[in-house]
């Protein structure tokens, strides 16, 4: 019989099924009848999987369970690229600065990404440290990783909530002379949508008020703090966290941003111009400028909102 595991503080939090699967390289329908069977119990009760694990909990498996350890398994590989640079660290949490063109999560057609990249330089850790929440591959900046499930779980309770102990801003630069130089507050309902020949998804702003049925409100505040040329540089603080948020509900006020072509923005050689600047954790605030050069360069930080 092999000794029961023993529930860190970093796992602490998580349902029993996570727990499994985080620890073993074994598909889901199998830790499920592992559980069913009472071949998995908890301080030698049985259980059941959603049941959410405590620290210092004894975990008992079968006896087999060990041929599919995660940690006793080859690493997997980042490709020897490293992490991206860490913008700060403490004991629950990673504000990486994580640059354009790096995925959070592989998909289809790449492999590389943040989370792969963690899986490796945290291989054998009895957890992963996670993203709490996610940016376009295109887009730089700030992004935070929980390094524990109850930071990971906490903090995305909290963006979900809107309730203000985590706030985000982003600069971009876009296509026109942006009017607002006051906050200026935009509401949308927006779906993604197959559109063209070749069925590309694409997100879209619904034209009803109140927004059709698979359609979901996105809001942001955004204003301008600079006209150059033609562009405008824009701080925006987002509300909601949909997908292409920003992109879209500027681009369908007639400001799509630099390098983003699919949403009608200009082509820009050296990428998307759209970088997250700033981050509030609780009382913390952590900051990045943007690595843009040229007529592009930002060389200072931002104003703080006032009545956001």
């Amino acid at each position: 019989m092999p000794e029961p595991l023993q529930v860190t503080a970093a796992e602490a939090g998580q349902k029993l099924l996570q727990f499994l699967s985080r620890r073993f390289e074994e598909p889901q329908s199998v830790l499920h009848r592992w559980i069913r069977t009472g071949q998995v119990r908890i301080n030698g009760g049985r259980a059941k999987p959603f049941d959410r694990v405590k620290l210092n909990d004894e975990i008992r498996v079968p006896p087999f369970a060990g041929a599919g350890t995660k940690a006793e398994r080859v690493p997997a590989s980042s490709g020897g690229k490293e992490l991206p640079p860490i913008v700060a660290e403490t004991a629950d949490v990673i504000v990486f600065c994580k640059p354009s063109g790096l995925p959070v999560h592989p998909g289809t057609g790449h492999t590389d990404s943040l989370t792969t990249r963690l899986e490796a330089a945290f291989a054998g850790s009895p957890f992963i440290p996670a993203p709490v929440h996610r940016l376009d591959r295109d887009t730089s900046g700030l992004l935070l990783v929980g390094k524990t499930y109850a930071a990971v779980r906490r903090l995305s309770d909290a963006l979900a909530a809107h309730d203000g102990s985590v706030a985000k801003d982003y600069l971009a630069w876009v296509q026109g002379e942006c009017p607002w130089s006051r906050p200026k507050r935009l509401e949308d309902h927006l779906a993604k949508r197959t559109v063209g020949a070749q069925g590309r998804e694409k997100v879209v702003a619904g034209k009803s008020r109140t927004g059709g049925p698979d359609e979901k409100p996105a809001s942001l505040t955004v204003r301008s703090l600079t006209v150059r040329e033609g562009r405008s540089l824009v701080l925006i603080r987002l509300h909601t966290g949909r997908t292409h948020q920003i992109r879209v509900q500027l681009s369908e006020r007639g400001f799509p941003l630099v390098g983003d072509v699919k949403y009608g923005g200009p082509r820009c050689g050296d990428g998307l111009k759209l970088h997250a600047v700033r981050l509030r954790v609780g009382e913390e605030t952590y900051t990045a400028l943007p690595p843009w050069a040229g007529p592009w360069r930002v060389a200072h930080l931002p104003p703080e909102w006032e009545d956001v």
